[in-house]
């Protein structure tokens, strides 16, 4: 909803916060973060997962103070043009949507692994591909009430998760989580636990792109985002203790740790980890749908900026950016259906995110120095807790590319493509289309901060 000075209406509460935050990020406790067992084992694991949520409590003040004063679809490449021009604006945009556009098949894959998990005569790739698909329809027709069925769905993945608490401490084994595999590769094994570990928060940021529609930004932001990063810390410890406690630590990963861990003590056909399975699929779900919408908007907000074909940007009659939906959703639903991509489209989605959010903080820092009389609704301790984010960003961005980009090929055509060459091929390729054909069609930065329900609003009233 738009007023008539073209802002958000602020009506958003601590407790939308919280909800947006919570379940934008709630399906990372019920995959993923179980490949760092391979690189870390159970210790590294943790020690990797403390690290990540300092480095998630700082990032997210700090980019709440982004989002209020620059309110904008694009979010992070709003952030970075105003701060370091048109390019990086682009490369910043870029490095978003390979985080959203990776994310949501690596979580298809999951939820398609759970369905196969509790009907195992469906196939696991076939389930995928069409929970996939069927949410991208789901937005091209709108959806009314998402907050609502974000915020259920959400309550839903938390309840799952006590009951996969209170099911697995009984039967948690010290010997399981202390024992000579339990640190095997030492402080090499905690850098490279890093990237899986930043799956229990990965798109977090999400929530703070709502702030500007928070009643009491100085207020009300701290409190909505402290309960949502103690809500997903506290959830971290327990699901860390319980898989491995129950021996989730050994062997191969699987996309379902957590109903395969309760099995391994109750027995696949018991209830309790048909339960967990079930109510995981919802999680995992609130997190698929609301990041969907998160690689429309940032679709849209470049291909209206210019930086991407303009038809990206058009929108259906029920204001839903079709194209930006569709395009990227084929690259996903293909990438999805591919079960060898799995731990590859993890590490996909963790650099675009760790290189969006260590641009956002230098962005912060720029503007802070380049425009300090700027608005700023919610103003972040500034400069110790950017200062812990950016360095701590800095520290996970290397242990990415080292640890998991460089070390993982991906299947491609046959061949084993190493993965830095598909993300060089991604900012390569895009930079000769910035300066070939983007830079030319970018429009003015006045005209940019512009958000879908505004054109909305403004093709409504040239209808009226």
């Amino acid at each position: 909803m738009v007023n008539n000075s073209n802002h958000l209406q602020k009506a958003l509460k601590p407790i939308h916060l919280w909800g947006i935050a919570v379940g934008m990020v709630i399906s990372g406790q019920y995959f993923g973060w179980n490949y760092g067992f391979e690189q870390g084992g159970t210790i590294g694991l943790a020690i990797a997962a403390i690290i990540v949520t300092i480095f998630y409590t700082t990032f997210i003040f700090s980019y709440s103070e982004l989002s209020t004063s620059i309110p904008h679809a694009g979010g992070p490449s709003a952030y970075a043009r105003k701060a370091m021009g048109p390019y990086m604006g682009f490369m910043t945009g870029l490095a978003c949507l390979l985080e959203f556009v990776f994310a949501p098949p690596a979580i298809a894959v999951a939820t398609g692994a759970y369905i196969n998990f509790l009907i195992p005569s469906i196939n696991a790739v076939y389930a995928t591909v069409a929970v996939f698909s069927l949410f991208i329809f789901i937005n091209l027709i709108g959806v009314k009430g998402a907050a609502i069925i974000e915020l259920v769905a959400t309550i839903l993945a938390l309840i799952g998760l006590s009951i996969y608490y209170v099911a697995g401490l009984p039967h948690v084994k010290s010997s399981m989580i202390f024992n000579d595999m339990s640190f095997f590769n030492g402080w090499t094994g905690v850098f490279a636990s890093i990237p899986f570990a930043i799956w229990f928060f990965l798109a977090i940021e999400g929530g703070a792109m709502a702030a500007e529609e928070v009643r009491n930004p100085k207020r009300d932001i701290p409190k909505g985002f402290i309960s949502g990063i103690l809500t997903l810390a506290v959830a971290t410890v327990f699901t860390l203790l319980v898989t491995a406690g129950l021996g989730g630590g050994q062997g191969k990963p699987a996309d379902y740790p957590l109903p395969q861990a309760l099995a391994s003590v109750y027995g696949e056909n018991n209830i309790l980890p048909k339960t967990v399975a079930v109510i995981g699929v919802f999680g995992l779900i609130a997190s698929l749908h609301g990041i969907i919408i998160g690689y429309s908007r940032q679709t849209f907000a470049l291909a209206r900026a210019g930086y991407l074909p303009k038809f990206l940007s058009n929108l259906s009659k029920n204001g839903v950016p079709h194209w930006g939906l569709i395009v990227p959703g084929i690259i996903g639903v293909v990438s999805a259906g591919s079960a060898s991509f799995a731990n590859a489209l993890i590490i996909l989605s963790v650099f675009g995110a760790i290189t969006m959010y260590c641009l956002s903080l230098i962005s912060l820092f720029v503007l802070r120095k380049k425009e300090p009389n700027m608005e700023r609704p919610f103003k972040v301790s500034y400069p110790v807790v950017p200062g812990i984010a950016l360095f701590l960003g800095i520290i996970s961005f290397f242990c990415v590319l080292k640890y998991s980009v460089l070390a993982t090929n991906l299947p491609l055509f046959g061949m084993e493509v190493p993965l830095i060459v598909v993300i060089l091929f991604v900012f390569g390729a895009g930079s000769i289309y910035y300066f070939l054909v983007g830079a030319k069609k970018i429009r003015p930065i006045s005209e940019e901060f512009v958000s879908i329900e505004d054109v909305v609003s403004s093709q409504q009233n040239i209808s009226l």
